[in-house]
């Protein structure tokens, strides 16, 4: 696994997960929803953490800032 992902592209994922988590902390999600948002929030922390998203690499995405 090869890092493919930027410092933008995990803070943005960490960001989104949480307001996924706040609202359904406060109950504006629910049912079928909030499990299929609260699963993705758990991917989102998921990848962020170990720098890597499997879906860019069929596509060749990388987000992360080529060293100089």
């Amino acid at each position: 696994m090869k890092a493919n992902m930027g410092m933008i592209d995990r803070v943005v994922r960490v960001l989104v997960a949480l307001i996924i988590g706040g609202l359904y902390y406060m109950g504006q999600i629910t049912g079928t929803a909030a499990i299929i948002l609260l699963v993705l929030a758990g991917i989102f922390i998921a990848t962020s953490f170990v720098s890597f998203c499997p879906l860019y690499l069929p596509f060749g995405i990388s987000t992360k800032k080529k060293q100089a």
